[in-house]
């Protein structure tokens, strides 16, 4: 063997090639393709809405896309806080009536989804922990 052969071999070396059995490539399958249990599978129309309204009266607008079943992300740091407290409150109640979500996610941010559109995990808004 020569050394260019061997030097060649040490750096990059030939892969075996492995057959694999039936069972083996059905079991190996599996991890690719992972089968989520309790999670269901979401309609590919699903949709998400993003809002950064300017006044109180876009409320309307944000209601009327939870009403179509989907998810809206509110930033309202555009809004005077009076007109960004009513627009909670109003979209507290149209949530409330679709038995959905709402939850703060950030400095005046907040998601809000219908109950068709489930929400996993939480988010941890205290700067000290």
């Amino acid at each position: 063997m020569s050394i260019t052969k061997k030097l060649k071999d040490f750096i990059a070396p030939d892969d075996e090639i492995f057959e694999l059995s039936d069972e083996e490539v059905s079991a190996m399958s599996q991890y690719e393709n992972p089968r989520h249990k309790g999670v269901p599978k979401m309609p590919a129309d699903v949709r998400m809405v993003l809002f950064e309204p300017r006044s109180f009266d876009e409320a309307e607008e944000i209601a009327s896309h939870l009403k179509q079943r989907r998810a809206a992300v509110i930033n309202l740091h555009r809004l005077p806080r009076e007109d960004a407290q009513r627009c909670i409150d109003v979209l507290t109640g149209v949530v409330f009536a679709l038995d959905g979500t709402i939850q703060k996610i950030g400095h005046n941010v907040i998601l809000c989804t219908p109950r068709s559109i489930g929400v996993d995990g939480e988010i941890n808004l205290e700067a000290n922990e």
